[in-house]
């Protein structure tokens, strides 16, 4: 028992010890002995000034040894230990000044410290203290407030204005307003309509709306969250230790230094003043700090590191290994085009399978009413509708009979369904097939995009100190070599299971320092296996986020390229901070050796080196110039406006190749119907939005990439797309004059068309790529 209460007390002094009020306590007494002291001894009242002096170093002396006390239990013998025989030697020599003064740098470095690291982690706190306790459930006559940990998958749930989204669920009101900049780092609101997903953390910024959970509190994306911040900044990264161990050389030099000092000049004021100026309470504190500073930056830009190895050996990494689905792609399927049969419009296609696939839960079936929303097209209400599990939905659609889904029978397809085949194939694409009445009308190719932003981070990679980009995917082959190419990778594994992404991991580690990114299930063990593991935490498994040093919660890849640069900040500021600190206090003592400076002007002279450095490690939480492209609201309100176009221009563009495939060497006359439609698309939405961009657009881009010139090849495009247009026209005008297409005609306007098709799917990747990746 007694035993028990003695280590209960120990517990207990160390707790008091570490208290912040114990520091500011130290800081103001200290102050008020150094202020006291100064007007006694401008009084003349050198007995009383004494007094106040050495009693303000008896009260840092007491906590110092206290400290060192904490730190030698702990396996650490720290600079502190050379504040405490500074504050004794100069209590033993009568430099009772040069005491306060060591006792006010002590008692000022330690608060600035705390207040440091409570300002870097500032970010990191408010992910915990955002975090919700309870839900409001609706039940069958009415709605109640219960502990989260109650809520289970399928219960019905109410979130009210300015309350943060309990667990992960879908919206079941007609559409949610949310403000995710918790979760993702974006300040812009986003709005969920029926039936999509609304994250746990994420804050109601419109009206209440009903949530039907899909998962319970530990399982939402809110509390993975939680749990790595509340591991953040708990290690210490291997800058850190770098700083322990100058601290376990520093010490006994400063101790040989003053031995050295007394026993050569016979002063005990010059040992003095060299422990003095070797008393660095703060300065190996720097590197944390930093460190700390590194991991609240990355904080405000939608990456949760782990802990601070992570973020140091995130700053020292030179290979990183990329998963592709989800993480290089966007990992959901998109409508890639919108092909008619002849004598239908791609338009009433894509809005007719929409229409039928608007109560499918498959993942297809939401791509294609995502893009027909998108598009703004009016959706009609099925009726009849059946779906068979793995081969499509059937139902009624304006009086219709229409089918969505597979078609089996590739040998009944006439000649421009197999060419919808052949395209696939070519492109990797999937096809939904559409049929009305019986009759193959239509078809929706399908397939995973790349990211907008994933060649401009890896760009940003490259620059950053990525020596080697390779993709590990289990993907065939052939896709994986196009995206590779595409990027511009180092090379791509295909093919791979789990175990054999371990393997590849392992393989690289054995070169360098590597990174693993991944956002699914299977990528967990090799996250894990990584020297640092990366997950896609904004949709990805929690399994992979578990498994992973680091989580990028925004649906963003270039926020790798951004934690790689703050990383490389935060690394270099620490080591500068201690390196420059102990350089500077090596000086002081070579001079306090020599006789050049007293124990009292030491005292002022090490108080700034400590305050400088600690400053400087703040400079981690500022953002570098480097990190990205600063742009003016109306410069980023003008992209979004502008990305959002090119959504809704897609379907000029599949207007444009449809009419061209439908130029045969005996053209019918629908085909010519398709070019004149193509042409009134071109002329009424296409090139009033080439024009846009132009005279609004580039000229707000162009002081932010560095002048006119860096908008020059997307202009050559835009003359370009113009002389294809008017080319067009030229054709269009003959065929009006001579009453028909004639043959000399057919080869160069299918020409013009594919060749305008080309140049507009090539410069809008350009545009997404270049421009609009920029905005958040």
């Amino acid at each position: 028992m007694n035993r028990f209460l003695l280590v209960s007390r120990v517990r207990s002094s160390t707790a008091a010890l570490a208290s912040p009020r114990l520091e500011h306590g130290l800081l103001v007494v200290t102050t008020a002995a150094l202020a006291g002291g100064g007007v006694a001894h401008f009084l003349d009242a050198t007995g009383l000034a004494d007094l106040f002096w050495g009693l303000g170093t008896v009260s840092a002396f007491v906590p110092a040894v206290g400290w060192v006390l904490v730190a030698l239990r702990r396996g650490h013998a720290g600079v502190d230990l050379i504040a405490v025989l500074a504050l004794g030697g100069t209590l033993a020599v009568g430099e009772y000044l040069a005491g306060t003064l060591i006792a006010l740098m002590l008692a000022t470095g330690r608060t600035l410290e705390e207040a440091a690291q409570r300002r870097a982690s500032h970010d990191l706190h408010s992910l915990l203290a955002h975090a919700p306790r309870s839900a409001r459930r609706r039940t069958d006559d009415d709605v109640v407030r219960v502990p989260l940990g109650e809520v289970a998958p399928g219960d019905a749930l109410v979130v009210g204005p300015g309350e943060v989204v309990p667990v992960d669920g879908r919206v079941e009101s007609a559409e949610a307003v949310l403000d995710e900049s918790v979760l993702t780092g974006e300040p812009l609101q986003a709005t969920r309509h029926r039936g999509e997903v609304a994250r746990s953390g994420a804050v109601n910024a419109g009206g209440a709306f009903d949530l039907r959970a899909t998962a319970t509190e530990q399982d939402s994306t809110y509390a993975g969250i939680v749990r790595l911040a509340r591991q953040a900044g708990a290690e210490s990264a291997p800058v850190v230790r770098l700083a322990d161990r100058y601290a376990a050389w520093f010490l006994p030099l400063a101790l040989a230094t003053a031995a050295l000092t007394w026993l050569v000049s016979g002063s005990a004021v010059r040992a003095v003043a060299v422990l003095v100026v070797a008393t660095p309470c703060p300065l190996l504190l720097a590197a944390p700090v930093a460190v700390v500073s590194g991991l609240s930056r990355a904080s405000r830009r939608g990456v949760v590191v782990q802990d601070g190895g992570a973020l140091e050996n995130l700053g020292r990494a030179h290979t990183l290994l990329l998963d592709k689905t989800g993480t290089l792609t966007v990992g959901r399927p998109c409508v890639l085009d919108v092909v008619a049969a002849p004598g239908h419009v791609p338009t009433e296609v894509l809005r007719t399978a929409a229409s039928l696939d608007q109560f499918s839960p498959h993942v297809l079936a939401q791509a294609i009413v995502d893009t027909a929303r998108d598009r703004r097209l009016e959706l009609s209400a099925p009726t009849e509708v059946t779906e068979e599990p793995g081969r499509g939905a059937r139902g009624v659609v304006d009086g219709h009979r229409v089918f969505i889904g597979r078609d089996d029978d590739a040998q009944a397809r006439p000649a421009w369904a197999k060419a919808v085949d052949n395209r696939a194939l070519l492109d990797g694409a999937t096809v939904t097939w559409l049929a009305v009445d019986e009759h193959l009308t239509g078809a929706v190719l399908l397939r995973d995009p790349l990211r907008h932003d994933a060649p401009h981070a890896m760009r940003r990679l490259r620059s950053a100190g990525i020596e080697r980009l390779v993709m590990l995917t289990g993907d065939r082959a052939a896709t994986a070599q196009e995206v590779a190419a595409v990027l511009g990778l180092d090379g791509a594994q295909a093919e791979l299971g789990p175990a054999d992404k371990v393997a590849a991991v392992r393989d690289e580690r054995g070169h360098a320092v590597t990174v693993m990114v991944g956002d699914g299930l299977n990528d967990a063990p090799a996250l894990a296996a990584a020297d640092i593991g990366v997950a896609m935490g904004a949709r990805g498994s929690t399994a992979s986020s578990e498994a992973a040093d680091i989580v990028l919660t925004t649906d963003r890849v270039d926020r790798l390229a951004d934690a790689v640069v703050i990383a490389q900040r935060s690394r270099r500021i620490a080591v500068q901070s201690a390196l420059g600190g102990m350089l500077l206090s090596l000086a002081a003592m070579a001079a306090a050796a020599l006789g050049l400076i007293q124990p009292a002007v030491g005292a002022l002279l090490q108080e700034g080196i400590d305050v400088a450095v600690i400053l400087n490690a703040l400079r981690a939480l500022r953002a570098d110039r480097a990190e990205q492209v600063g742009l003016a609201p109306a410069t980023e309100a003008l992209i979004h406006r502008f990305a959002s176009e090119h959504e809704e221009l897609q379907d000029v563009l599949q207007a444009v190749r449809a009419a061209a495939d439908r130029l045969c060497d005996v053209p019918e006359p629908s085909a010519l119907e398709s070019v004149e439609e193509a042409y009134r698309l071109l002329t009424e939405r296409l090139l009033p939005h080439e024009y846009a961009e132009e005279h609004e657009l580039y000229p707000a881009l162009a002081p932010v990439l560095g002048g006119p010139e860096s908008t020059a090849t997307m202009s050559r495009a835009h003359t370009e797309i113009g002389r294809l247009s008017r080319r067009i026209a030229t054709h269009l005008q003959l065929v009006h004059a001579t009453g028909g297409l004639g043959p000399e005609q057919l080869d160069d306007l299918r020409s013009c068309l594919y060749g305008l098709y080309t140049v507009l799917r090539l410069h809008f990747a350009q545009e997404e790529e270049s421009y609009f990746s920029l905005a958040p």
